[in-house]
């Protein structure tokens, strides 16, 4: 990970950098000119560095997300054809049970006051 305490300088301190002058003749000390270069050198391999490892972990998480997207679409497709086929009822368990109970009540509730005479039936 880009550490930014690690970078030396902001563009605003490259553009504003103000080289010595050499006490013999003219032009910039070349010691100093080499010393800055090589800092900011190291600055962009700092950041390609971590270019390159966010690039890397951009496209992890892109084939991720495309795995997991496969998996929602496979599974979405296999529920909804095994809803497909399981009809749809919208009857609850509750309505079951009050219609069983009434089926009972009209089938045996009957034949509980016939019991002598449904003897035929056991």
């Amino acid at each position: 990970m880009l550490r930014l305490d690690n970078i030396k300088f902001t563009p605003q301190d490259i553009l504003h950098k103000q080289f010595k002058e050499k006490s013999i003749g003219k032009g910039y000390d070349v010691d100093d000119v080499d010393s800055f270069l090589d800092d900011v050198i190291k600055d962009y391999d700092a950041f390609n560095k971590e270019v390159t490892r966010l690039q890397d972990e951009n496209d992890r998480l892109k084939a991720k997300v495309d795995e997991l997207n496969r998996q929602v679409e496979v599974g979405s497709s296999i529920s909804s054809r095994s809803a497909a086929s399981q009809p749809v009822s919208s009857a609850t368990n509750m309505d079951i049970l009050k219609r069983l109970s009434n089926l009972e009540r009209r089938v045996f509730g009957s034949q509980l006051g016939n019991d002598e005479n449904d003897s035929h039936l056991l």
